[in-house]
């Protein structure tokens, strides 16, 4: 673990109000990136063969957009991994038990990913996007949103627990403005992991015709992460406010 001085310190360049400590890859965030592409080459494989004809193109086309989706979910968590590795640059014991665990929720996460990704699509084109699997009953589609929940939760939890072990490591000699937006960032993922678990939970204890709402949990997120952010926001402003004045 480097020794942060004053001197290193200085030279770090900031962004978001944390300094970059973490800029030159670890061993840790390089197995990391390669575990994520491999999550996305097993969204890709899970489309099906190469098509072999015009028609089986046109099929394979309409999986576009629930791989598009999923792929954009496998992205959000690698890019939030690998900000925090920037961010503080840790690879010690239990900064590598949370993100091979975030690797191991990724690698079977990735298979509910894209059966909700691909249900949802079909839903809103009436079937003119038909999901590439077969759900017999209302049972297994509540069940469906019961893994993927738990899944979502999981990613998220590992991400605030990073974000609370790095808040925990006193060589990193965060400052007062850094240590506060990283408990935002600890906020910010509670709020994710308690999207996913509302949405499991409700999944999991209402009555099917019912149960089948549980993913449109995840639309309360648009709404209350601009919420969370703006409230952070307002903190920063107040403690540049009080740094200015002496308070």
């Amino acid at each position: 673990m480097n020794e942060w001085t004053d001197e290193k310190l200085a030279e770090l360049p900031v962004r978001d109000q944390v300094r970059q400590r973490g800029l030159a890859a670890t061993r840790l965030e390089a197995f990391c990136d390669a575990a994520f592409a491999f999550s996305v080459t097993i969204l890709v494989i899970s489309t099906g063969g190469v098509p072999g004809s015009y028609a089986e193109l046109l099929d394979a086309l309409r999986d576009v957009p629930a791989f598009a989706a999923s792929f954009a979910a496998i992205a959000g968590f690698w890019a939030a991994h690998r900000m925090w590795s920037q961010r503080y640059g840790l690879e010690d014991r239990t900064s590598t038990f949370l993100s091979l665990a975030m690797v191991f929720v990724m690698l079977i996460y990735v298979y509910p990913l894209k059966m909700v990704f691909g249900a949802l699509a079909s839903w809103l084109s009436g079937g003119a996007l038909p999901a590439k699997f077969s759900i017999a009953s209302r049972e297994e589609l509540v069940g469906l949103f019961v893994i993927y929940g738990l899944g979502f939760a999981a990613q998220s939890a590992m991400l605030g627990l990073l974000y609370a072990h790095a808040l925990r490591v006193p060589e990193q000699r965060l400052s007062a403005l850094e240590r506060l937006r990283t408990r935002h960032k600890i906020e910010s993922y509670v709020v994710m992991g308690a999207t996913g678990l509302v949405s499991a939970l409700y999944a999991a204890v209402m009555p099917g015709w019912m149960g089948v709402w549980a993913g449109f949990i995840y639309a309360t997120l648009p709404i209350t992460m601009p919420i969370q952010a703006g409230r952070q926001l307002r903190q920063v402003e107040r403690f540049d406010a009080e740094g200015r004045s002496g308070g």
